[in-house]
């Protein structure tokens, strides 16, 4: 009896994904715009005329800001990648050391004072938006075209 439900508890952890039918990138916009867009792919016409795809990594990133040895406020971000046609998969695969790479980064940034004063200045963003693709490309490789802060706030202590 033991080794019967050990066998369908493995059968069950092991089984492949459901795969999902294709779809066109309108059908895929329409269920992305119905469904609040879990995964945040999209197929889109980029301003240079090429074809990009869009992924939100799941989870937003939360960023201590230290002062004086103390948590003097938190950042949160959300982020999302603008990466080759096809390449979703790839991202989700290696999401997990995505966002460890992105953390070190914004850890860093956090700790030369990119996210104290006026944190959402332009020129600080850009900053931080270099680093964060330098860090998907040592990850990802070519199929990362840029990284976009989608959602930024600062809550002081």
């Amino acid at each position: 009896m033991i080794g019967l439900g050990a066998g369908l508890g493995a059968g069950l952890a092991l089984r492949p994904a459901p795969q999902r039918p294709e779809t066109d990138s309108s059908e895929r916009h329409m269920e992305a715009t119905a469904t609040g867009h879990k995964a945040g792919d999209s197929n889109v016409r980029t301003d240079d005329g090429t074809v990009a795809e869009y992924v939100k990594l799941s989870n937003q990133f939360v960023i201590p800001v230290i002062e004086k040895g103390r948590v003097a406020s938190m950042v949160v971000l959300s982020l999302s990648l603008e990466i080759l046609p096809g390449q979703a998969e790839a991202i989700h695969l290696r999401e997990p050391k995505l966002r460890d790479a992105f953390l070190q980064v914004m850890f860093d940034h956090a700790n030369v004072g990119g996210f104290s004063g006026s944190f959402t200045d332009g020129s600080n963003l850009v900053v931080l938006r270099e680093n964060l693709g330098e860090a998907a490309a040592m990850v990802l490789g070519p199929i990362v075209r840029s990284v976009l802060i989608t959602d930024i706030a600062r809550q002081d202590s």
